[in-house]
């Protein structure tokens, strides 16, 4: 006859959940330590003009789609044009943050691993921001697009000069894109649902509204997609938690 001691001790145990309070000043101080150490780089704006030029070149050079193709498409109405700049504007932190939340209380392994991910690929990030600072194509005027976010609303930047919140030429990579790739794969990863591949939507939907509004360029994205790539390599996928055998 099994002990009720040796039956708990047979069972595989669930993931420990990281104590929230922890949690919380972890994800805060890491997101400070980000925008201070953003900051840095926000005055070098000679040299972001300089590398956006550099940028816009080499994608012609390989004949990369020019991004005011995809802004055209947005400019067909103010409806769509305006849901393109709120969508830039109110979906990348919430999404991120629901993501942190629902995979916290529902899949604690999933969470530890996506954070890791998540400030990984965000440090790497930085350390291109503070290297390569990149004016977006919404500055230069050699682009000749639309900064649709000042023309048609919202916007969530103010003039560089005065805008001490952001640093405007830290185009390269785009963590709007980088982190949308990051829900969708947690969320595939964690899910079973057959429906769970849906979620890929939220990148390319993503995708194509920095490029179309102008904030970013093609190549912040495929910047963004080779670091996370390389997060995903280095940081370790959880474990599938064995089934508990039923009574027999």
């Amino acid at each position: 006859m099994t002990s009720t001691t040796e039956g708990a001790e047979a069972e595989p145990s669930r993931p420990a959940r990281p104590r929230v309070v922890r949690e919380l000043l972890l994800v805060a101080g890491l997101f400070l330590l980000y925008k201070a150490a953003r900051q840095l780089a926000a005055d070098h704006t000679a040299e972001a003009f300089r590398n956006a030029h550099r940028v816009w070149h080499a994608e012609r050079a390989v004949h990369l789609l020019d991004e005011a193709a995809v802004q055209s498409l947005l400019l067909h109405g103010d409806t769509l044009i305006r849901a393109a700049n709120i969508y830039y504007a109110t979906v990348h932190f919430p999404a991120t943050a629901g993501l942190l939340i629902w995979l916290y209380v529902k899949r604690p392994a999933h969470y530890v691993w996506t954070r890791r991910v998540l400030a990984t690929l965000t440090g790497a990030a930085l350390v291109l921001h503070l290297t390569f600072p990149l004016a977006p194509p919404r500055m230069l005027g050699e682009a000749h697009l639309i900064d649709t976010g000042h023309v048609y609303g919202p916007s969530v930047y103010g003039p560089p000069a005065t805008d001490h919140l952001s640093n405007q030429y830290a185009a390269m990579p785009s963590l709007h894109f980088g982190w949308a790739v990051m829900v969708a794969v947690a969320l595939v990863v964690a899910t079973r649902s057959r429906w769970r591949w849906l979620w890929l939507l939220h990148p390319l939907i993503t995708l194509l509204v920095i490029v179309g509004t102008a904030n970013h360029y093609w190549l912040d994205a495929f910047a963004a997609a080779a670091l996370l790539a390389l997060a995903l390599a280095v940081v370790p996928r959880p474990h599938p938690r064995p089934a508990i055998p039923g009574p027999r």
